[in-house]
């Protein structure tokens, strides 16, 4: 068991979900290590990984060609590397983009006619692997950026939603296209529903009508629009923005919007959340910060 895991015991992905799970590895219905051994000899077709000296990972959709569609192998790759993400303590922010001239087309058309000849069992298997995937995604402790050109279809959809800060070209298109197909939106849901609410889920998982950057932004599925030549510039700021905080008091940042999103208001949240405060508080980072902003230098993670 790896010591990133920490947990002996196994949990369904109902229990689990929201709860402390960004320390988790998923795989739905059981809860597994992923052996560091074979991420760190991982070779990649269908995407590239890099860090740089700043611990910012960049993770590229690399079938220009398919305009970077999901087959089974690209998903496995991504999950991999994104494992892999979550087990560096070097890395500090992930950006998401993909080479060519769009940003994912959702399912690739060949895998879907392998899916046709499916038997039910094994397209349970096929879902789950996408389940996971994005799963993975919307948890990964690190901040997560996507930088969206082109088209964004399905779970191209799924993949902008998972991310926290979502930049996308002034000309990116987006849908949810799957009733198209005679199929549902349904293993993007989760992170889709959350994103851009019940009424506009409604809305375009049954029309799978397209829409632009504009309206993406006010349903809020992205971050912000611009022109594609400002994207690369945009996405630097927002690393800088965040490279500029204390990490460790991001990555509790984010968890606690998982800890908190959608629950009652409870003594119980109200001691959770005193907790929190107090626990990053009592922190290394946090007596660093404290003592750098009342002495008026800078932290020592600026330096």
């Amino acid at each position: 068991m790896c010591s990133a895991c920490n947990n002996t015991e196994r949990n369904t992905y109902s229990e689990i979900f929201g709860v402390r799970a960004i320390a988790l590895t998923p795989n739905i219905g059981n809860w597994e290590c992923i052996d560091t051994d074979t991420l760190n000899d991982m070779t990649y077709t269908y995407i590239t990984c890099s860090t740089d000296k700043r611990g910012v990972t960049t993770v590229t959709l690399n079938r220009p060609d398919k305009h970077n569609a999901f087959n089974e192998d690209f998903i496995a790759e991504l999950s991999r590397a994104l494992d892999e993400i979550r087990q560096d303590r070097d890395c500090k922010l992930m950006v998401l983009r993909s080479n060519g001239k769009n940003f994912s087309a959702g399912a690739d058309l060949d895998w879907m006619k392998r899916m046709a000849g499916y038997t039910r069992a094994e397209n349970v298997r096929d879902a789950n692997a996408l389940a996971e995937l994005l799963y993975r995604l919307n948890f990964l402790p690190v901040p997560t950026i996507a930088r969206v050109q082109g088209a964004a279809m399905g779970g191209g959809c799924g993949l902008v939603a998972c991310c926290d800060i979502a930049l996308a070209a002034d000309t990116a298109a987006f849908a949810f296209s799957e009733v198209k197909l005679g199929l549902v939106p349904a293993t993007i849901s989760p992170y889709v529903i959350r994103a851009i609410g019940e009424k506009q889920a409604r809305r375009y998982f049954q029309t799978a009508e397209r829409f632009g950057a504009e309206r993406a932004k006010e349903i809020g599925l992205i971050s912000e629009v611009m022109d594609e030549s400002a994207l690369d510039e945009a996405v630097e700021k927002t690393i800088d923005l965040i490279l500029a905080n204390s990490s460790e008091a991001v990555k509790e940042a984010k968890q606690l919007v998982f800890d908190v999103a959608g629950k009652p208001v409870t003594p119980e949240l109200l001691q959770q959340t005193s907790e929190s405060i107090a626990n990053i508080r009592a922190s290394e980072e946090g007596k660093e910060g404290l003592s750098a902003f009342l002495e008026k230098r800078k932290p020592a993670w600026l330096k």
